[in-house]
């Protein structure tokens, strides 16, 4: 009998002695093995992390329908449940976190000209290419927090350009874009809240971005998926970052909303064809690494809260000093006070078979024990033994990470 690919989905058989066994992919060891791919030594996201063997069967467990026709049973189950779990009404599915912000911000401004306010070093203000200007007419509101770490209500009020306080001339706030974590650090609920609540008021909708929503509520100190998807009018929730999935990441909001946002992925080229088989992957993602529901039942995710707060105490018992709290997944390091640059971090992190997008130390569920010694060996090389820290003249890494 001619051998078939893994699940009924997959459909026909191959032609006999076309091939042997399933496609080498299958087999490949890199597939949840973060060991061969590197991702158990690379401190510089918790994007890196590799997709799991799980992950693999969903993908050929997948229905390979059309989602562009919205008739891909994978794809929509997995919207319809995530958007449940967030208390909306919708979901839609797409290939990336920048993408899915892009959408969501377009989607609630249909007319320009209008602007966003945002925390200035924010994801859509410096690592989206432009996009908000670009692919929707409007122009940015960059705020530095006055707490130093993340937005609160105090700050939009003072920031906010609303109807009745400002000239003609004057682009009017239309959207509030928070981002929840940020740099790691959390927007307290209440927090959350009272800007969703002043911003009603005034005629503001709130953007979510949620690219690391899981951690905000993993650490406990945020609320659950819904009760965070109630304090904004669209929120986004990537799937590659510390969940773990090769790709995707989701809109929620109302279903008008959604409509209009899967209108505009169609219009940038973002609709796939067989969207289940990136769907698949992602869903298994949240349910090893987070759960079924709007908590963290799995406890990965806070494991590696632990793990960031270990490398911030290696840091600070040298004499290391630390530019944020140290809240979830990520460590952020003061180099200026230890007199080290990030290129000489990242090239110590190099000797020791570490990789590091210095001053930012991200921690992922893929980190190996190995990994943490030697990270503590370069912070012994660069803080305690200097006559040892190394700087090539050669460019190694990025001095700060982005994604």
């Amino acid at each position: 009998m001619a051998p078939t690919l893994p699940g009924r989905a997959w459909g026909t058989k191959l032609p006999p002695g076309s091939v042997t066994r399933a496609p080498a992919i299958l087999d490949r060891a890199s597939w949840g093995d973060p060991m061969h791919t590197g991702s158990a030594f690379d401190f510089r996201t918790d994007a890196i992390s590799t997709p799991s063997v799980g992950q693999l069967a969903a993908i050929s467990r997948a229905t390979l329908n059309d989602d562009v026709f919205g008739e891909d049973q994978t794809t929509t189950l997995f919207e319809r449940r995530l958007a449940d779990v967030c208390g909306q009404q919708a979901g839609a599915f797409v290939i990336s976190g920048t993408m899915a912000n892009q959408l969501a911000l377009g989607a609630l401004c249909q007319y320009a000209p209008y602007a966003v306010l945002a925390d200035a070093s924010a994801h859509v203000v410096n690592f989206e290419a432009g996009g908000l200007a670009h692919l929707s007419g409007a122009t940015v509101q960059p705020v530095h927090p006055s707490n130093g770490i993340h937005l609160t209500v105090e700050d939009v009020k003072r920031h906010a350009r609303v109807a009745s306080d400002v000239p003609f001339e004057v682009c009017l706030t239309k959207i509030i874009s928070l981002e929840n974590t940020a740099h790691g650090n959390v927007i307290p609920l209440q927090d959350l809240r009272a800007i969703k609540d002043w911003a009603g008021k005034h005629g503001i909708m709130v953007h979510i971005d949620g690219a690391r929503i899981w951690e905000a509520v993993a650490s406990g100190a945020a609320g659950t998926l819904a009760e965070i998807a109630s304090c904004a009018d669209t929120m986004t929730l990537s799937f590659a970052k510390g969940i773990g999935a090769p790709i995707g990441a989701m809109v929620v909001g109302t279903a008008e909303v959604i409509r209009r946002v899967k209108r505009l992925r169609q219009s940038i080229g973002g609709g796939v064809r067989k969207a289940g088989l990136l769907a698949a992957a992602a869903h298994e993602a949240v349910l090893e690494n987070f759960g079924p529901g709007d908590v963290d039942s799995r406890g990965i995710l806070r494991a590696s809260h632990f793990m960031a707060e270990a490398v911030a105490t290696m840091w600070t018992t040298r004499g290391g000093k630390l530019t944020r709290p140290t809240e979830t997944n990520m460590a952020w390091l003061d180099l200026t006070s230890a007199r080290i640059s990030p290129k000489a971090l990242n090239d110590n992190g190099l000797l020791k078979g570490v990789l590091i997008a210095a001053p930012r130390i991200v921690l992922h569920h893929q980190i190996c024990p190995e990994a943490l010694a030697s990270l503590e060996q370069v912070f012994d090389n660069v803080l305690v033994d200097k006559d040892n820290v190394v700087e090539t003249s050669h460019h190694s890494l990025p001095s700060k990470g982005c994604v």
